[in-house]
C-alpha cells in the first residue's frame, strides 16, 4: 500500500497536522514521499469513516464517524501530485470550516 500512496504523493510533499489527531509527541510537520507515506499507511485505520467533502470551497476529506466530525484534510494538488496536504483536527478550527460532503466514502 505504501507504493501505491507514494505514487500520488510530490517527491518533496509536506504533511501538517494538529496536534489533535497525532499520537503524543509525533511530528506535526513531516517532509517527503517516503516519511508521508510510512505514516498515512500507519495512520490509514482511522479512514474507514472518511468521505469526500468541499472544504471551504476545496475538494478534501472529512473523517466524521458516527456523525462527529474528528478531522478535516485539505490538499494542495501540482500537476498530478499531492504538494501538501493539511489534518485539521483543533475543534475551534473544525468549527470555522464550510463543509459540504460530496457522497460515499473516499476510497
Amino acid at each position: 500500500m505504501a507504493r501505491s500512496v507514494m505514487a500520488v504523493l510530490a517527491p518533496d510533499v509536506v504533511r501538517r497536522a494538529d496536534p489533535q489527531a497525532l499520537p503524543g509527541g509525533a511530528a506535526t510537520e513531516v517532509r517527503g514521499a517516503r516519511e508521508v507515506a510510512r505514516e498515512t499507511v500507519y495512520f490509514g485505520r482511522r479512514s474507514r469513516s472518511a468521505e469526500t467533502a468541499l472544504v471551504n470551497g476545496a475538494v478534501g476529506v472529512v473523517v466524521a464517524p458516527h456523525g462527529r466530525l474528528l478531522y478535516a484534510l485539505t490538499c494542495t494538488v501540482e500537476g498530478d501530485r499531492i504538494a501538501a496536504f493539511e489534518v485539521i483536527a483543533d475543534p475551534e478550527r473544525l468549527r470555522g470550516l464550510d463543509i459540504a460532503v460530496l457522497g460515499g466514502p473516499a476510497t
